[in-house]
C-alpha cells in the first residue's frame, strides 16, 4: 500500500452539502454527528454567502472540506482562485479545464490538493456525441487523467465506471474521487446517469466517494450515513 492510499476509513465518505444556505448545511452536519467527517461544499452553497465562515466552522469541528467549484477560466485567474483557498482548512478543490489551467492550479495549490474533473457523472455517451467528442467515455477520462498527472494534480473526479481503467493505467499515482453514488437503483428523475453503488465504487478503485441525495433526502440521514460507513468498513476491513 502506498502513502497515497493510507486513508482513514471514516474519511472515505464525503457528504455533499448541497444546500441554498449555510444554516441548512450546518443543520445536516450537526444531525450527522460523528457518522461523517468529510464534507463537500459546492457552487450553490458558495453563491449563498458566508461560505468561508462555514468552512472555518467545519474545520474547528475537526471536519475536512472539499471545495467543489470546478474552476474554469484563464490560467492566471484559476491560479489566483486556488491561492485564495489556501490555509483555510480545505483539503480538495476541483478544476475543470485544459492543460494550462490544470498546471496553473497545480503550481498555486499550496496545502490544497487539486482534483481534475474528467467527465461529469450527469453525462453519458449521447451527451459526448452532442458535445462533439470523437471518443467514448473511458478514453476521454483516461486522457484527462493522464494530463492531470502531468500537470501536477493530486487526483481526479471520475465515475466508478471508469475507475477500473484509471487504476489499471495509472495505479495509485492519482487519487480517484467518485461521485454519482446511488445505494439503490436510480429514479427516473435522477440527473445522474453513470452511477454505481458504494461497494462497487470501491471495488472498482475509488479512494473516496461523494454522496449527496441518498444521505440528505433519507428519512434518517445519520442512519443512511452509518449504513454507508458500514459498507466501507466491510470493504476495508484491515
Amino acid at each position: 500500500m502506498t502513502a497515497l492510499k493510507r486513508i482513514p476509513r471514516q474519511e472515505r465518505l464525503i457528504a455533499a452539502l448541497d444546500f441554498a444556505d449555510a444554516e441548512q448545511a450546518k443543520s445536516l452536519v450537526q444531525r450527522l454527528g460523528d457518522s461523517v467527517s468529510f464534507y463537500k461544499v459546492g457552487l450553490e452553497l458558495f453563491m449563498a454567502g458566508g461560505i468561508f465562515d462555514l468552512i472555518e466552522w467545519l474545520a474547528k469541528r475537526g471536519n475536512k472540506v472539499f471545495a467543489d467549484l470546478k474552476f474554469f477560466d484563464i490560467p492566471e485567474t484559476v491560479a489566483a482562485a486556488v491561492r485564495n483557498l489556501r490555509n483555510r482548512g480545505i483539503t480538495f478543490a476541483t478544476v475543470h479545464g485544459n492543460q494550462a489551467m490544470l498546471e496553473a492550479a497545480g503550481e498555486a495549490k499550496g496545502d490544497v490538493k487539486i482534483l481534475a474533473v474528467t467527465m461529469l457523472t450527469s453525462l453519458d455517451q449521447g451527451d459526448l456525441d452532442d458535445l462533439g467528442f470523437q471518443c467514448d467515455a473511458e478514453a476521454l477520462v483516461l486522457s484527462r487523467a493522464r494530463r492531470a498527472l502531468e500537470a501536477g494534480c493530486d487526483g481526479v473526479i471520475s465515475s466508478g465506471m471508469e475507475a477500473p481503467a484509471l487504476k489499471r493505467e495509472l495505479g495509485d499515482r492519482l487519487l480517484v474521487v467518485t461521485p454519482g453514488i446511488r445505494p439503490i437503483q436510480n429514479r427516473p428523475s435522477d440527473d445522474q446517469k453513470r452511477t454505481v453503488d458504494v461497494a462497487q465504487a470501491f471495488a472498482n478503485g475509488a479512494d473516496y466517494i461523494v454522496v449527496g441525495r441518498p444521505i440528505r433526502q433519507a428519512p434518517d440521514p445519520r442512519a443512511a450515513a452509518q449504513a454507508i460507513q458500514g459498507t466501507i468498513a466491510s470493504v476495508f476491513s484491515a
